[in-house]
């Protein structure tokens, strides 16, 4: 794992721990490492309306965005999901991931059990959609 994983996955935990998710009980929480050190929270948000559900990695991206960083500022990526199974991010995630953060940057899931997974978003995403410049 990498040397910031333990900083980042109290806060990926906190994140879980504020989700709202009355329909499923499927608490997500995540956190990300940003290159000036600054670590942000993500949580799912959950709607009755289910395709509208805001994922936890989309959330904690979103609010790096909303302060005013950009593409290319996030380092890292750890998701913790409180359930016996491990789950890999959603597709969703995975196409705005592929877009802000780098193709070698490490995503982490950790499930309640202590069992963790770890990918790089080119992993996770090969020949991911992007606009041509």
């Amino acid at each position: 794992m990498s040397e910031t994983f333990d900083l980042l996955l109290p806060i990926a935990k906190e994140g879980a721990a504020n989700a709202y998710a009355p329909y499923s009980n499927f608490q997500v929480g995540a956190s990300i490492l940003l290159k000036d050190g600054t670590m942000i929270p993500g949580s799912n948000v959950e709607n009755a309306s289910f395709g509208m559900t805001l994922c936890a990695e989309r959330n904690a991206i979103s609010s790096a965005v909303a302060q005013g960083y950009k593409p290319g500022d996030i380092k890292e990526l750890v998701l913790y999901i409180p359930h016996d199974q491990m789950f890999s991010p959603c597709g969703a995630c995975r196409q705005v991931m592929s877009e802000f953060l780098a193709q070698d940057a490490k995503v982490i899931a950790v499930n309640k059990g202590g069992d963790k997974k770890q990918w790089t978003v080119a992993e996770l995403l090969p020949d991911g959609f992007a606009m041509p410049e």
